[in-house]
Protein backbone atom coordinates (compact mmCIF):
# COMPACT_ATOMS: atom_id res chain seq x y z
CA UNK A 1 0.00 0.00 0.00
CA UNK A 2 3.04 2.11 0.76
CA UNK A 3 4.49 1.44 -2.90
CA UNK A 4 1.14 2.71 -4.05
CA UNK A 5 0.77 5.41 -2.55
CA UNK A 6 4.25 6.95 -3.19
CA UNK A 7 3.95 5.79 -7.06
CA UNK A 8 0.44 8.22 -6.94
CA UNK A 9 1.82 11.07 -5.14
CA UNK A 10 5.06 10.82 -8.17
CA UNK A 11 2.72 10.47 -10.90
CA UNK A 12 -0.38 12.66 -9.94
CA UNK A 13 1.62 14.99 -7.75
CA UNK A 14 1.99 17.79 -10.91
CA UNK A 15 -1.84 16.99 -11.85
CA UNK A 16 -3.08 18.43 -8.19
CA UNK A 17 -0.40 21.58 -8.68
CA UNK A 18 -2.21 22.40 -12.03
CA UNK A 19 -5.78 22.58 -10.55
CA UNK A 20 -4.15 24.76 -7.64
CA UNK A 21 -3.86 27.35 -10.15
CA UNK A 22 -7.29 26.56 -11.42
CA UNK A 23 -5.90 25.58 -14.80
CA UNK A 24 -7.93 22.92 -16.91
CA UNK A 25 -5.41 20.48 -18.16
CA UNK A 26 -6.39 17.43 -20.46
CA UNK A 27 -5.60 13.93 -19.80
CA UNK A 28 -3.23 14.08 -23.12
CA UNK A 29 -1.32 17.15 -21.98
CA UNK A 30 -2.62 19.03 -25.20
CA UNK A 31 -4.99 21.48 -23.86
CA UNK A 32 -5.68 23.96 -21.74
CA UNK A 33 -7.68 26.70 -20.14
CA UNK A 34 -8.48 28.96 -17.06
CA UNK A 35 -12.45 29.96 -15.93
CA UNK A 36 -12.83 33.16 -17.35
CA UNK A 37 -10.00 33.39 -19.92
CA UNK A 38 -11.39 34.17 -23.71
CA UNK A 39 -8.43 31.75 -25.09
CA UNK A 40 -7.31 28.36 -24.18
CA UNK A 41 -3.89 25.78 -25.41
CA UNK A 42 -4.99 23.58 -27.97
CA UNK A 43 -2.74 21.11 -29.97
CA UNK A 44 0.08 21.47 -27.33
CA UNK A 45 3.16 19.21 -27.77
CA UNK A 46 6.42 19.45 -26.46
CA UNK A 47 9.91 18.45 -28.05
CA UNK A 48 13.09 17.74 -25.57
CA UNK A 49 15.16 16.85 -28.59
CA UNK A 50 15.36 18.38 -31.74
CA UNK A 51 16.79 17.75 -35.30
CA UNK A 52 20.06 19.17 -37.39
CA UNK A 53 19.79 16.64 -40.32
CA UNK A 54 19.83 18.53 -44.04
CA UNK A 55 17.11 18.35 -45.58
CA UNK A 56 17.27 17.99 -49.42
CA UNK A 57 20.79 18.91 -49.37
CA UNK A 58 19.98 22.55 -47.33
CA UNK A 59 20.90 23.20 -43.88
CA UNK A 60 17.96 24.61 -41.38
CA UNK A 61 19.82 24.91 -38.36
CA UNK A 62 18.88 22.83 -35.26
CA UNK A 63 14.48 23.01 -35.87
CA UNK A 64 11.99 21.85 -33.96
CA UNK A 65 8.45 21.01 -35.29
CA UNK A 66 5.66 23.42 -34.69
CA UNK A 67 1.97 22.69 -34.60
CA UNK A 68 0.89 24.70 -37.82
CA UNK A 69 1.91 27.73 -39.81
CA UNK A 70 -0.09 29.74 -37.74
CA UNK A 71 1.07 28.18 -33.87
CA UNK A 72 2.35 29.64 -31.36
CA UNK A 73 6.36 28.56 -30.45
CA UNK A 74 8.13 28.56 -26.95
CA UNK A 75 11.88 28.13 -27.20
CA UNK A 76 13.82 27.85 -23.60
CA UNK A 77 16.88 29.37 -24.65
CA UNK A 78 18.55 29.30 -20.95
CA UNK A 79 17.31 27.83 -17.40
CA UNK A 80 16.46 31.17 -17.10
CA UNK A 81 15.18 33.17 -20.48
CA UNK A 82 12.37 31.56 -22.66
CA UNK A 83 11.38 32.77 -26.29
CA UNK A 84 8.07 32.87 -27.06
CA UNK A 85 7.04 33.57 -30.80
CA UNK A 86 3.06 34.49 -30.66
CA UNK A 87 2.32 34.88 -34.43
CA UNK A 88 -0.17 38.29 -35.06
CA UNK A 89 -3.34 37.89 -35.40
CA UNK A 90 -3.76 34.62 -32.62
CA UNK A 91 -5.93 36.39 -30.38
CA UNK A 92 -3.22 37.13 -27.62
CA UNK A 93 -2.13 40.15 -27.18
CA UNK A 94 1.69 40.59 -26.39
CA UNK A 95 1.92 44.11 -24.98
CA UNK A 96 -1.07 42.85 -22.49
CA UNK A 97 0.36 42.11 -18.95
CA UNK A 98 -3.16 40.74 -17.79
CA UNK A 99 -3.05 38.39 -21.40
CA UNK A 100 0.90 37.56 -20.96
CA UNK A 101 0.36 36.22 -17.34
CA UNK A 102 -2.94 34.23 -18.07
CA UNK A 103 -1.22 32.28 -21.44
CA UNK A 104 1.84 31.85 -18.60
CA UNK A 105 -0.26 30.52 -16.42
CA UNK A 106 -1.73 27.67 -19.33
CA UNK A 107 1.62 27.22 -20.42
CA UNK A 108 3.40 26.01 -17.14
CA UNK A 109 0.14 24.22 -16.21
CA UNK A 110 0.30 21.68 -19.53
CA UNK A 111 4.29 21.81 -19.40
CA UNK A 112 4.27 20.69 -15.67
CA UNK A 113 1.91 17.22 -17.19
CA UNK A 114 3.68 17.33 -20.58
CA UNK A 115 7.30 17.22 -19.10
CA UNK A 116 7.20 13.55 -17.26
CA UNK A 117 10.06 15.08 -14.87
CA UNK A 118 12.05 16.54 -17.35
CA UNK A 119 12.89 20.54 -16.83
CA UNK A 120 10.07 22.47 -16.09
CA UNK A 121 8.72 25.96 -17.49
CA UNK A 122 7.20 26.75 -13.91
CA UNK A 123 10.27 28.49 -12.26
CA UNK A 124 10.22 31.60 -10.62
CA UNK A 125 13.31 33.17 -12.21
CA UNK A 126 12.31 32.01 -15.05
CA UNK A 127 11.25 35.38 -17.68
CA UNK A 128 9.78 35.34 -21.01
CA UNK A 129 10.38 37.43 -24.23
CA UNK A 130 7.71 37.83 -26.43
CA UNK A 131 7.55 38.32 -30.55
CA UNK A 132 5.65 38.43 -33.07
CA UNK A 133 8.78 38.74 -35.26
CA UNK A 134 9.50 35.70 -37.64
CA UNK A 135 13.22 36.07 -37.01
CA UNK A 136 14.82 37.06 -34.18
CA UNK A 137 18.32 37.39 -32.68
CA UNK A 138 19.07 36.27 -29.43
CA UNK A 139 22.55 35.67 -27.76
CA UNK A 140 24.49 35.16 -30.61
CA UNK A 141 21.57 32.75 -32.33
CA UNK A 142 18.83 33.38 -34.70
CA UNK A 143 15.33 32.23 -34.42
CA UNK A 144 13.27 31.62 -37.04
CA UNK A 145 9.58 30.95 -36.79
CA UNK A 146 7.14 29.35 -39.09
CA UNK A 147 9.63 27.61 -41.58
CA UNK A 148 8.41 25.40 -43.99
CA UNK A 149 10.10 22.23 -45.00
CA UNK A 150 7.96 20.04 -46.79
CA UNK A 151 4.44 21.12 -47.84
CA UNK A 152 2.67 21.78 -44.68
CA UNK A 153 5.17 21.07 -42.42
CA UNK A 154 6.86 24.35 -40.03
CA UNK A 155 9.59 24.17 -38.18
CA UNK A 156 11.09 26.84 -35.65
CA UNK A 157 14.55 26.64 -36.86
CA UNK A 158 17.76 28.14 -34.56
CA UNK A 159 21.26 28.94 -36.40
CA UNK A 160 24.53 30.05 -34.91
CA UNK A 161 26.43 33.30 -36.39
CA UNK A 162 28.47 30.83 -38.57
CA UNK A 163 25.36 28.97 -39.42
CA UNK A 164 26.47 25.44 -37.96
CA UNK A 165 24.59 22.98 -35.66
CA UNK A 166 22.94 25.37 -33.02
CA UNK A 167 21.24 22.59 -30.88
CA UNK A 168 23.19 24.78 -27.62
CA UNK A 169 20.90 27.58 -28.46
CA UNK A 170 17.55 25.60 -26.87
CA UNK A 171 17.16 23.21 -24.09
CA UNK A 172 13.54 22.62 -25.31
CA UNK A 173 10.76 23.85 -27.48
CA UNK A 174 7.19 23.88 -27.26
CA UNK A 175 4.40 24.79 -29.76
CA UNK A 176 0.39 24.65 -29.72
CA UNK A 177 -2.16 26.83 -31.26
CA UNK A 178 -4.30 29.49 -29.63
CA UNK A 179 -7.90 28.88 -29.97
CA UNK A 180 -11.65 30.32 -28.20
CA UNK A 181 -11.49 29.00 -25.02
CA UNK A 182 -15.48 28.57 -25.59
CA UNK A 183 -14.75 25.58 -28.23
CA UNK A 184 -12.59 23.76 -26.41
CA UNK A 185 -13.85 20.64 -24.41
CA UNK A 186 -11.49 18.66 -21.83
CA UNK A 187 -11.95 15.77 -20.98
CA UNK A 188 -12.22 15.69 -16.69
CA UNK A 189 -8.66 14.65 -15.22
CA UNK A 190 -9.01 11.02 -13.50
CA UNK A 191 -7.76 11.53 -9.88
CA UNK A 192 -6.80 9.07 -7.17
CA UNK A 193 -7.02 5.25 -8.32
CA UNK A 194 -8.83 6.30 -11.36
CA UNK A 195 -5.59 8.23 -12.00
CA UNK A 196 -3.95 5.17 -11.01
CA UNK A 197 -5.97 2.63 -13.00
CA UNK A 198 -6.25 4.86 -16.27
CA UNK A 199 -2.29 4.89 -16.14
CA UNK A 200 -2.14 1.12 -16.19
CA UNK A 201 -4.57 0.73 -19.00
CA UNK A 202 -2.10 2.70 -20.80
CA UNK A 203 1.10 1.01 -20.51
CA UNK A 204 2.48 -0.91 -22.80
CA UNK A 205 3.19 -4.61 -21.42
CA UNK A 206 4.93 -5.83 -23.92
CA UNK A 207 8.70 -5.51 -22.55
CA UNK A 208 7.47 -7.53 -19.26
CA UNK A 209 6.51 -10.67 -21.91
CA UNK A 210 9.59 -10.46 -24.11
CA UNK A 211 12.10 -9.99 -20.62
CA UNK A 212 9.76 -13.19 -19.67
CA UNK A 213 9.92 -14.88 -22.35
CA UNK A 214 13.45 -14.17 -23.31
CA UNK A 215 14.62 -15.14 -19.40
CA UNK A 216 13.14 -18.57 -19.67
CA UNK A 217 14.38 -19.85 -23.08
CA UNK A 218 17.81 -18.42 -21.94
CA UNK A 219 17.34 -20.49 -18.49
CA UNK A 220 16.61 -23.98 -20.43
CA UNK A 221 20.08 -23.35 -22.18
CA UNK A 222 21.59 -21.81 -19.04
CA UNK A 223 20.61 -24.88 -16.65
CA UNK A 224 21.99 -27.91 -19.28
CA UNK A 225 24.74 -26.32 -20.01
CA UNK A 226 25.95 -24.51 -16.34
CA UNK A 227 25.66 -28.43 -15.00
CA UNK A 228 27.34 -29.96 -18.38
CA UNK A 229 30.40 -27.59 -17.78
CA UNK A 230 30.32 -27.94 -13.62
CA UNK A 231 29.89 -31.90 -14.12
CA UNK A 232 33.14 -31.97 -16.47
CA UNK A 233 35.12 -29.14 -14.59
CA UNK A 234 35.42 -32.38 -12.03
CA UNK A 235 36.74 -34.91 -14.51
CA UNK A 236 39.80 -32.74 -15.41
CA UNK A 237 43.57 -32.14 -14.36
CA UNK A 238 43.37 -28.79 -11.58
CA UNK A 239 45.90 -26.92 -14.42
CA UNK A 240 43.46 -27.04 -17.05
CA UNK A 241 40.03 -26.69 -14.68
CA UNK A 242 41.63 -23.32 -13.44
CA UNK A 243 41.82 -22.01 -17.74
CA UNK A 244 38.35 -23.52 -18.11
CA UNK A 245 36.74 -22.12 -14.82
CA UNK A 246 38.04 -18.10 -15.71
CA UNK A 247 37.00 -18.40 -19.29
CA UNK A 248 33.61 -20.00 -18.08
CA UNK A 249 33.31 -17.19 -15.67
CA UNK A 250 34.71 -14.02 -17.11
CA UNK A 251 31.12 -12.78 -18.15
CA UNK A 252 30.26 -12.52 -14.62
CA UNK A 253 33.03 -9.93 -14.05
CA UNK A 254 33.37 -8.58 -17.37
CA UNK A 255 30.68 -5.12 -17.75
CA UNK A 256 27.89 -6.62 -19.66
CA UNK A 257 28.85 -3.50 -22.74
CA UNK A 258 31.98 -5.47 -22.80
CA UNK A 259 29.68 -8.71 -23.00
CA UNK A 260 27.51 -7.17 -25.52
CA UNK A 261 30.73 -6.02 -27.81
CA UNK A 262 32.41 -9.48 -28.03
CA UNK A 263 28.93 -10.93 -29.20
CA UNK A 264 28.98 -8.46 -31.87
CA UNK A 265 32.18 -8.35 -33.15
CA UNK A 266 31.26 -12.73 -33.22
CA UNK A 267 28.46 -13.00 -34.72
CA UNK A 268 28.46 -9.26 -37.08
CA UNK A 269 27.69 -9.83 -40.71
CA UNK A 270 31.73 -8.76 -41.25
CA UNK A 271 32.98 -11.91 -39.50
CA UNK A 272 33.24 -15.03 -40.65
CA UNK A 273 30.13 -16.90 -38.44
CA UNK A 274 28.49 -14.14 -39.42
CA UNK A 275 28.77 -14.69 -43.13
CA UNK A 276 27.81 -18.28 -42.49
CA UNK A 277 24.99 -17.58 -40.73
CA UNK A 278 23.84 -14.81 -43.67
CA UNK A 279 24.44 -17.99 -46.05
CA UNK A 280 22.06 -19.97 -44.01
CA UNK A 281 19.37 -16.78 -44.21
CA UNK A 282 20.04 -16.44 -40.53
CA UNK A 283 20.03 -12.75 -39.36
CA UNK A 284 21.15 -12.99 -35.66
CA UNK A 285 22.06 -9.47 -34.96
CA UNK A 286 19.60 -7.09 -33.73
CA UNK A 287 16.86 -10.20 -33.25
CA UNK A 288 15.26 -11.95 -30.66
CA UNK A 289 17.60 -14.94 -30.73
CA UNK A 290 20.22 -12.38 -29.88
CA UNK A 291 18.60 -10.95 -27.15
CA UNK A 292 18.48 -14.91 -25.61
CA UNK A 293 22.11 -15.48 -26.60
CA UNK A 294 22.95 -11.97 -24.55
CA UNK A 295 21.06 -13.21 -21.33
CA UNK A 296 22.70 -16.44 -21.70
CA UNK A 297 26.04 -15.13 -21.88
CA UNK A 298 25.42 -13.12 -18.29
CA UNK A 299 23.80 -15.54 -16.70
CA UNK A 300 25.22 -18.83 -17.10
CA UNK A 301 28.21 -17.61 -14.83
CA UNK A 302 25.79 -17.85 -12.03
CA UNK A 303 24.52 -21.15 -12.86
CA UNK A 304 28.04 -22.50 -13.33
CA UNK A 305 29.75 -21.55 -10.15
CA UNK A 306 26.78 -22.47 -8.42
CA UNK A 307 26.81 -25.89 -9.49
CA UNK A 308 30.45 -26.60 -9.48
CA UNK A 309 30.13 -25.74 -5.44
CA UNK A 310 27.10 -27.87 -5.03
CA UNK A 311 29.30 -31.01 -7.17
CA UNK A 312 32.39 -30.07 -5.30
CA UNK A 313 30.74 -29.85 -1.63
CA UNK A 314 29.93 -33.84 -1.89
CA UNK A 315 31.77 -36.59 0.11
CA UNK A 316 33.84 -37.92 -2.92
CA UNK A 317 33.48 -41.28 -0.73
CA UNK A 318 29.90 -41.62 -1.97
CA UNK A 319 30.49 -41.81 -5.87
CA UNK A 320 32.97 -44.34 -4.94
CA UNK A 321 31.07 -46.53 -3.03
CA UNK A 322 28.10 -46.43 -5.47
CA UNK A 323 30.75 -47.37 -8.19
CA UNK A 324 31.72 -50.77 -6.14
CA UNK A 325 27.90 -51.06 -6.17
CA UNK A 326 28.18 -51.06 -9.81
CA UNK A 327 26.40 -47.99 -10.95
CA UNK A 328 27.08 -46.14 -14.08
CA UNK A 329 28.16 -42.42 -14.25
CA UNK A 330 24.99 -41.37 -15.71
CA UNK A 331 23.28 -43.15 -12.99
CA UNK A 332 25.81 -41.50 -9.97
CA UNK A 333 24.86 -37.98 -11.74
CA UNK A 334 21.64 -38.50 -11.46
CA UNK A 335 20.47 -40.48 -8.41
CA UNK A 336 23.15 -39.41 -6.21
CA UNK A 337 24.71 -36.17 -7.45
CA UNK A 338 21.77 -33.95 -8.88
CA UNK A 339 19.58 -34.69 -5.67
CA UNK A 340 22.30 -33.95 -3.06
CA UNK A 341 22.83 -31.10 -4.67
CA UNK A 342 19.56 -29.94 -5.84
CA UNK A 343 19.16 -27.35 -3.08
CA UNK A 344 22.11 -25.23 -4.29
CA UNK A 345 20.97 -26.00 -8.14
CA UNK A 346 17.73 -24.81 -7.18
CA UNK A 347 19.51 -21.39 -5.63
CA UNK A 348 21.46 -21.14 -8.86
CA UNK A 349 18.71 -21.44 -11.79
CA UNK A 350 16.55 -18.88 -10.01
CA UNK A 351 19.28 -16.23 -9.35
CA UNK A 352 20.81 -16.83 -12.97
CA UNK A 353 17.56 -16.41 -14.27
CA UNK A 354 16.67 -12.95 -12.66
CA UNK A 355 20.43 -12.03 -14.11
CA UNK A 356 18.90 -12.81 -17.37
CA UNK A 357 16.01 -10.58 -16.91
CA UNK A 358 18.03 -8.07 -15.79
CA UNK A 359 20.53 -7.70 -18.22
CA UNK A 360 20.54 -4.74 -20.38
CA UNK A 361 24.20 -3.46 -21.69
CA UNK A 362 24.50 -6.58 -23.85
CA UNK A 363 21.32 -6.92 -25.18
CA UNK A 364 21.08 -3.80 -26.35
CA UNK A 365 24.26 -3.76 -27.95
CA UNK A 366 23.31 -7.27 -30.01
CA UNK A 367 20.03 -7.30 -29.96
CA UNK A 368 18.70 -3.27 -30.43
CA UNK A 369 15.28 -2.07 -28.74
CA UNK A 370 12.75 -3.27 -30.98
CA UNK A 371 9.43 -2.88 -28.74
CA UNK A 372 7.19 -6.36 -28.42
CA UNK A 373 10.74 -8.05 -30.36
CA UNK A 374 13.69 -7.23 -28.29
CA UNK A 375 12.59 -4.77 -25.84
CA UNK A 376 13.15 -5.62 -22.15
CA UNK A 377 11.95 -4.10 -19.02
CA UNK A 378 15.69 -2.61 -18.55
CA UNK A 379 16.18 -1.39 -22.28
CA UNK A 380 12.40 0.28 -21.68
CA UNK A 381 13.49 2.13 -18.61
CA UNK A 382 16.37 3.46 -20.44
CA UNK A 383 14.36 4.92 -23.20
CA UNK A 384 11.11 5.80 -21.82
CA UNK A 385 13.23 8.33 -19.27
CA UNK A 386 15.59 9.29 -22.25
CA UNK A 387 11.97 10.21 -24.15
CA UNK A 388 10.76 12.28 -21.15
CA UNK A 389 8.11 9.28 -19.57
CA UNK A 390 9.67 9.03 -16.62
CA UNK A 391 6.42 7.73 -14.88
CA UNK A 392 6.55 4.93 -17.37
CA UNK A 393 10.09 4.44 -16.78
CA UNK A 394 9.55 4.76 -13.05
CA UNK A 395 6.77 1.99 -13.15
CA UNK A 396 9.10 -0.40 -14.81
CA UNK A 397 11.15 0.19 -12.15
CA UNK A 398 8.89 -0.73 -9.72
CA UNK A 399 8.49 -4.18 -11.60
CA UNK A 400 12.00 -4.96 -11.39
CA UNK A 401 12.57 -4.42 -7.72
CA UNK A 402 9.53 -6.28 -7.05
CA UNK A 403 10.41 -9.37 -8.81
CA UNK A 404 14.06 -9.02 -8.02
CA UNK A 405 12.47 -8.94 -3.84
CA UNK A 406 10.53 -11.70 -4.73
CA UNK A 407 13.44 -14.10 -6.38
CA UNK A 408 15.33 -13.30 -3.35
CA UNK A 409 12.56 -14.13 -0.78
CA UNK A 410 12.45 -17.13 -2.83
CA UNK A 411 15.94 -18.61 -2.50
CA UNK A 412 15.91 -17.63 1.57
CA UNK A 413 12.95 -19.30 2.03
CA UNK A 414 13.65 -22.20 0.12
CA UNK A 415 17.70 -22.46 1.65
CA UNK A 416 16.25 -21.99 5.44
CA UNK A 417 13.59 -25.05 4.66
CA UNK A 418 16.64 -27.14 3.08
CA UNK A 419 18.70 -26.35 6.16
CA UNK A 420 15.61 -27.35 8.34
CA UNK A 421 15.28 -30.59 6.87
CA UNK A 422 19.53 -31.41 6.93
CA UNK A 423 19.07 -30.29 10.46
CA UNK A 424 16.55 -32.68 11.66
CA UNK A 425 17.84 -35.65 9.13
CA UNK A 426 21.21 -34.95 11.79
CA UNK A 427 19.31 -34.98 14.69
CA UNK A 428 17.83 -38.40 14.22
CA UNK A 429 20.67 -39.69 13.30
CA UNK A 430 22.07 -38.68 16.52
CA UNK A 431 19.45 -40.17 18.07
CA UNK A 432 19.96 -43.37 16.51
CA UNK A 433 23.61 -43.94 17.28
CA UNK A 434 22.73 -43.04 21.06
CA UNK A 435 20.06 -45.47 21.24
Amino acid sequence: MALCLLFMSIFFGQAHAAHSQEVEVSVEATEARIEGVDFAISDFTRFNKGSAREYQGTYFGYRYPMAAKNAFAVVVVSESKALVYVPSGSGLDIASSEATASFEALLEAIDARASNGGITLSNNSLTYEYTSETSVVEGGYRYEFGVQLEPGYYYTCIYDEQGNDASSGALFSESGLLVSAQSLSISKQPEGFEAFRAFLTSIDFRPFWVSLRTSVVAMLFVFVLGLLAAWFSQRISNRFKDILDSILTIPMVLPPTVCGFLLLVAFGNSTALGQWLLSMNIELIFSWPAAVIAAIVVSFPLMYRTARGAFEGLDPSLGDAARTLGWSERHIFFKLTMPLSWPSIAAGTVLAFARAMGEFGATLFVAGNYPGVTQTMPIAIYFEWMGGHSDVATFWVFVVILFSFVVILFVNRYAARTQRYRKLGSDSGEGAVKR
